[in-house]
């Protein structure tokens, strides 16, 4: 929305200057986008006189020019036809920019002579779209005078409408806003009757009210069409509107200022004396088209669409001939033109949904779709027909008909009860009843005592311009707004004591150091959907019917995810199409599993595609173990009961790779981490390069580290003695888990035993078939006093039995 100062001072009397007008409209909540001041743009360029012009010496289409200047005689080559001694113009100095070709005049040489300076046409300064030559202007005018108070250049100000605010789709609704806002006085007019001299020829009928409730119209005969006056033509295209004729530009005019749309309908081009409005009309199906085909129209814009059910048509011929969308665009076929002597004048209103859906489905945002579509006032229907006829009988003559008024408007907004205390409980702004009463009012609020008895103590009815107010919170944000939002009081909030026990409950906190811990060892954090793809989903076990959305945000993203895993796959597929394929991200979050109503766990996922560059060194160490390690790291962190862990070979979900994945458990039912090598298979499904690697913890899973005793920590029990080894080989199934015999060894003397390390898995020679032999290094640490030979031993025979029992026996 666009108007200019002068306009805006047809309804405001005030002494403002535009920028002080932009500041207030800001504060009182309309959002200026920009202040285009076009004086600016004009104040280089000044009034000059040709003395002579002679032709170019080395050009026939050039001719040099003396030219009387504000900077004193100046020689200029010109090109323009119509350049001639005597002729008044436009003169820009060099370092002047010209807006209409972009370019910032230097001093140079044009065939030869130097030209100082440049004569300028119309077009060249953005006065107009057309320019035969330079711009003649009348003799009269001094040499010198500023071109742009000749052209009454003057500030515009653009600003964004809410959708809720429609009355400022009219100049007179600003103008109240700014009033009530203390920037100045409101003018109010009252709109004049226009008697008519005669009954309407033409009679209007509704047939879809639930479209058009009401329509208003009259004839106005014997109008002399044609070009606008200069005030009206200036007024239009100051805001970027295109002057068309009289008749179009006073509908265009009111529709700005007032936010009412009106049309006008060429008297002679109608066909019958009836108007109808209704519904979009499609023929019977036929052989060739399902359905039947809709009618027609070509709307003012020279463009065809086709109207639907939902549209609503302005018709004549008894209903049969579309000439007109209704509330969106007049049709071609009675639009008026300067042989228009005749006309029938409509003010209408539409429902604002039909327009803002006939707007979308037609692709049509026109000046009247625009406003219709967000609310126009009812009760202007018949002010802004009186209105347009007035302003037409000013400057088109004529003589007008009764007014013919058919249907009734949709009821007002309903008063409701208010009590002004209300503002400082929202707000906290201490405001006197009397200053709320003030705002109300001034922005049309109509307010009155409540009866006695009622606990508020005013009743409020909203002016039929502003539907979007239903209650007393809407009143609030009113007085607020016009006070001024800066008037808030800024009262901190009440200190509040921190909890004793921290913010965070133990799961909080195992995430937030799990994301650390993460981070520390290189991968970086993932945010992706809890949605997936059903057909990805299936990948991962998610078959269940219940995890699929009804109304998905994307066709792509149908289902809740019952793994991480897959999401993380295609991001570091992303990562791979785009150059980084050596990807390590991780992601906690939630994953659905549709078994019931406790079916949601939170999971920490990581995924590493080990796709590093290419070196001499060859390829490094197994990144399977590399996991492995972080995976550990991770557990140590979040305080998972890692020694009491159990490692399964192998998983039963068909993701992972079957010869390349475990799982870890507390127990057999208790699975609470799943990791290794993903399927190539599953790969391949998410087009996704592999190999990939991966862990799951099921966070649900972990049991909670034992409550503190609330104790200090004792001190370090550090032994003096010094540690001593003992290496084991033992011999066991090929099946058997290593981490078994290393759990065995361990517990054999908890005391004693500091740590056991795996250092060697040996199959061949010297081991039967089915068989491996295991290599263990034990640490031993002695407390009291060193260990004899004999302790030794003793120790030994406890670790052999130990392990005998898992199914091994001693090699060496």
């Amino acid at each position: 929305m666009k108007f200019t100062l002068s306009w805006l001072k047809d309804h405001l009397e005030t002494e403002a200057d535009v920028h002080r007008i932009a500041e207030a409209m800001t504060m009182a909540g309309l959002e200026v986008e920009e202040v285009l001041d076009p004086a600016a743009k004009l104040a280089p360029f000044t009034v000059a006189r040709i003395v002579s012009a002679e032709r170019h010496p080395n050009a026939d289409r050039l001719q040099v020019c003396q030219v009387d200047t504000v900077d004193g005689m100046k020689e200029i080559v010109c090109g323009a036809p119509n350049a001639r001694a005597g002729l008044t113009t436009i003169y820009a100095p060099i370092g002047a920019y010209v807006p209409g070709l972009g370019v910032t005049l230097v001093e140079k040489s044009v065939r030869g002579v130097v030209s100082n300076g440049m004569l300028c046409s119309a077009s060249e300064l953005e006065l107009s779209d057309e320019s035969d030559g330079i711009q003649e202007l009348p003799p009269e005018i001094p040499v010198g005078t500023p071109v742009a108070g000749l052209f009454g250049a003057e500030p515009v100000i653009d600003f964004e409408v809410t959708p809720n605010r429609p009355d400022w789709l009219g100049v007179a609704g600003i103008a109240r806003d700014l009033a009530a806002a203390g920037v100045g006085k409101l003018k109010h007019f009252d709109i004049a009757v226009v008697r008519g001299a005669f009954p309407s020829p033409i009679t209007v009928r509704l047939d879809a009210p639930e479209m058009c409730p009401v329509f208003a119209g009259r004839v106005i005969r014997g109008v002399k069409n044609g070009p606008s006056p200069a005030w009206l033509q200036k007024r239009l295209t100051a805001i970027g509107l295109r002057s068309i004729n009289r008749l179009v530009d006073v509908t265009n005019l009111i529709a700005y200022d007032r936010a009412r749309p009106l049309h006008v309908y060429d008297m002679a081009k109608l066909v019958g004396t009836e108007i109808v409005v209704r519904a979009g009309q499609v023929s019977a199906g036929t052989a060739h088209i399902e359905g039947g085909e809709p009618e027609h129209l070509i709307a003012l814009d020279g463009k065809t669409y086709a109207a639907a059910p939902t549209d609503c048509i302005i018709a004549d011929a008894g209903g049969e001939r579309p000439i007109g969308l209704g509330g969106v665009m007049g049709g071609e076929s009675t639009g008026c033109d300067d042989d228009t002597t005749d006309v029938f004048l409509e003010s209408a209103w539409f429902d604002p949904l039909v327009i803002a859906q006939t707007g979308r489905a037609l692709g049509i945002h026109s000046d009247a779709q625009y406003r219709f579509a967000r609310g126009v006032d009812p009760v202007s229907v018949t002010p802004g027909l009186e209105l347009a006829t007035r302003l037409i009988l000013d400057l088109c003559g004529g003589e007008p008909s009764e007014i013919v008024f058919v249907g009734e408007p949709p009821a007002s907004p309903a008063p409701f009860a208010f009590d002004p205390a209300y503002v400082k409980r929202l707000t906290g702004m201490d405001l006197a009843d009397d200053r709320i009463g003030t705002i109300l009012g001034q922005l049309g609020f109509l307010v009155t005592a409540a009866p006695a008895g009622q606990a508020e103590p005013w009743i409020v009815t909203p002016p039929s311009w502003r539907r979007d107010v239903e209650g007393p919170a809407d009143l609030v944000e009113e007085v607020a707004r016009i006070e001024g939002f800066d008037a808030l009081p800024s009262t901190p909030l009440p200190p509040v004591a921190r909890p004793a026990g921290g913010v965070l409950s133990p799961r909080q906190a195992r995430v937030r150091t799990a994301r650390r811990a993460l981070a520390a060892l290189g991968y970086a954090e993932a945010v992706t959907w809890s949605f997936t793809k059903e057909s990805t989903a299936a990948l991962f076990g998610g078959g269940d019917e219940r995890l699929v959305l009804e109304n998905p945000i994307a066709a792509d993203l149908d289902c809740m995810r019952p793994s991480v895993l897959p999401n993380l796959i295609q991001a570091a597929a992303r990562n791979a199409a785009r150059g980084f394929a050596d990807a390590a991200l991780f992601e906690i979050g939630p994953i659905y599993l549709g078994d019931g109503p406790g079916d949601q766990r939170t999971v920490i996922a990581a995924l590493v595609a080990p796709h590093a560059a290419r070196h001499w060194a060859g390829a490094a160490d197994d990144p399977l173990f590399a996991l492995k390690a972080d995976l550990a790291a991770l557990l140590e962190e979040i305080g998972a009961p890692v020694a009491s862990l159990q490692l399964a070979q192998g998983s039963n979900r068909d993701w992972w790779h079957p010869g390349r994945s475990a799982r870890l458990q507390l127990g057999p039912k208790n699975v609470m981490v799943e990791f290794g090598e993903l399927h190539p298979r599953v790969l391949k499904a998410l087009d996704a390069d592999g190999p990939m690697l991966a862990f799951e913890i099921v966070l649900d899973n972990v049991p909670e580290p034992r409550g503190k005793s609330g104790k200090a920590r004792g001190a370090a029990d550090l032994s003096a003695l010094m540690p001593l080894t003992r290496d084991f080989a033992f011999v066991v199934e090929d099946a058997k888990p290593v981490g078994d015999l290393v759990r065995a060894t361990a517990g054999a003397d908890k005391a004693l035993i500091a740590d056991v390390r795996v250092f060697d898995v040996y199959r061949g020679k010297g081991v039967d078939d089915g068989f491996k032999s295991v290599a263990l290094e034990v640490v031993i640490q002695p407390r009291d006093a060193t260990l004899t030979e004999a302790e030794i031993d003793a120790l030994t025979a406890r670790i052999v039995a130990a392990v005998e029992k898992q199914g091994g026996r001693l090699r060496a």
